[in-house]
């Protein structure tokens, strides 16, 4: 049986980046300078690898049904949130010459919850029955 809810997400999150994508190509691009408008576009990328990669996770299962391959999706879901998020947040803040502060930490532990994504994928994948 394959997870439902991993491909729900990852259903969600890629249409989510089609939507934020064509709001950065549209109406970003005429406010944004060139630099913030990359890194935006960087969180829209990351996004889409990422529910690509819960889409993955959720067709793992099937095949792998260990606890390990759940998590990746919750790590997955993580990381969207607090890297891609954060890259949104910082670079529409920039627009009004506002940052994050302190709270731009989270986009490199968003990072952090994409690799451990990938580890708990092929930890779970790896474990013996």
């Amino acid at each position: 049986m394959m997870y439902k809810p991993a491909m729900a997400a990852g259903a969600l999150f890629a249409a989510l980046a089609v939507i934020l994508g064509a709001f950065a190509a549209h109406a970003l691009k005429a406010v944004m300078a060139i630099d913030q408008l990359a890194i935006f576009e960087t969180g829209v990328r990351y996004q889409f690898y990422h529910s690509i990669g819960l889409f993955i996770v959720g067709i793992a299962y099937q095949s792998f049904p260990t606890k390990m391959i759940k998590v990746a999706a919750n790590f997955f879901i993580t990381g969207i949130l607090l890297f891609s998020g954060s890259l949104y947040a910082m670079t529409l803040m920039s627009i009004n010459h506002m940052t994050l502060g302190p709270l731009g930490i989270i986009t490199p532990v968003g990072g952090l919850f994409f690799i451990l994504g990938w580890v708990m994928i092929m930890l779970g994948v790896l474990k013996k029955n």
